[in-house]
């Protein structure tokens, strides 16, 4: 290995220690290298004392491996030295394996500071600050949306249990109506008719007879207990949520015209585009060309070839976040008509089953919002037709002229 670096240093974090190893020297070939390593704590003095150490040091390239959630602090300390010049890297861990034999800490930083060096590691895509804030709103919205979700179903087992069967005849339960039920029973344990035609709303106001019949259940004193607990644990819930979806709407102004943009895409709200501007930012400077950012989002095939046979092969893991707001986007999409992307959606789904053509989906959906954040321009469905209708035409072209050279009286209509 050919070392193009003077002095970097490698860094093997742990929840608990840091083993920091400096490679320093002239990069004349033979002469090896000094080596330093210093062990730090993970307080806030001891990562303070690291960058202080490393600009002592004059050491401006530090990598890590990206392992768990342990680099993180390590790396927003590190990222102020040196005026914000210093070259963080942020590296998958099965990239830099080490080869197999008598592992330690310092064996670990001095191989990563070697590998860096030389050249030889390439970091993962990290984020601005202010894209990893909106990161951890939108993220965190996610998880209140599924632990919602959780507590609805714990709350209907629980109504199920004790005889009242309401999602027989209201499709949500937990709406205007399903709540108002279930809150009478909170309050006074049964339901009667002149109660029940208070809190039934619109076209369930049809159905009182039946829904009456369904709530012939009984709560006994620890069920009613329980159900009290766990409507007012999805209240809270509820009113989190809407608590980071006001702070996603208010607090990250600076992103409000990358929003608009992505918003312009039919199947794209205000919630989707916050989370897309979360997982890959709007300068999108990482990212050569539309081709890497699906790679690294997981929306290409991996490669696998060997004895000059290519295996088929699966998409790859990828930014899981990202990749699932796509294909939900892109169900949306699909269950719209005479869109573009619907239309070529379904073309595609009748030589393959549904699944593979929603990714599909969501991978041009991808590359289209490559292409409009770098370009800064709004989503134009007429340009899509008009290339369909150009593309088409240039096919009948051939095809005429196929036929008159095979010597037919071909005739187009207008």
């Amino acid at each position: 290995m050919q070392d193009i670096l003077d002095c970097c240093c490698g860094l093997d974090v742990h929840k608990e220690t840091i083993v920091a190893c400096i490679l320093k020297g002239p990069l004349e070939e033979g002469l090896k290298p000094r080596s330093e390593i210093r062990e730090f704590g993970t307080q806030l003095n001891d990562l303070v004392a690291l960058r202080t150490w490393l600009e002592a040091q004059d050491c401006r390239y530090v990598a890590m491996e990206s392992t768990g959630i342990y680099w993180q602090p390590v790396y927003a300390i590190l990222e102020t030295a040196f005026s914000d010049t210093m070259h963080l890297l942020v590296v998958n861990a099965r990239h830099m394996k080490n080869v197999p034999g008598k592992k330690t800490d310092m064996r670990d930083a001095e191989w990563i500071a070697t590998l860096l060096r030389a050249g030889l590691l390439k970091g993962s895509f990290v984020p601005d600050r202010d894209i990893r804030d909106l990161r951890q709103f939108t993220r965190y919205r996610k998880a209140l949306i599924r632990d919602i979700t959780s507590q609805k179903n714990r709350i209907e087992k629980l109504i199920q249990a004790s005889g009242f069967s309401l999602s027989s005849f209201l499709s949500d339960i937990f709406g205007s109506s399903g709540v108002a039920i279930m809150g009478e029973l909170v309050k006074v344990g049964f339901i009667t008719k002149a109660s029940l035609e208070l809190c039934l709303k619109g076209r369930a106001r049809q159905k009182t007879n039946e829904i009456l019949s369904s709530l012939n259940g009984v709560l006994s004193a620890p069920q009613h207990k329980l159900l009290k607990m766990e409507l007012a644990h999805l209240k809270d819930l509820q009113d989190n949520l809407a608590e980071v979806e006001e702070e996603i709407r208010t607090g990250f102004n600076q992103f409000e015209g990358p929003r608009q943009l992505l918003d312009s895409i039919p199947g794209i709200d205000t919630t989707a585009a916050y989370a897309i501007l979360a997982e890959i930012g709007s300068k999108l400077d990482t990212f050569p060309t539309a081709e890497h950012l699906c790679t690294w989002a997981g929306l290409a095939p991996g490669s696998h070839q060997s004895a000059g046979k290519k295996k088929k092969q699966r998409i790859t893991h990828g930014n899981n976040y990202l990749k699932t707001i796509l294909c939900e986007v892109a169900w949306v999409i699909a269950s719209h008509k005479k869109l573009f992307l619907s239309g070529w959606y379904w073309r595609l789904k009748q030589r393959t089953d549904a699944k593979r053509a929603i990714v599909a989906l969501a991978r041009k959906l991808l590359v289209i919002i490559y292409a409009m954040l770098k370009s800064k321009s709004t989503y134009d469905e007429q340009k899509f037709l008009q290339r369909k209708e150009s593309t088409e035409q240039k096919r009948v072209s051939r095809m005429v002229h196929e036929l008159t050279r095979l010597g037919y009286a071909v005739t187009v209509a207008a």
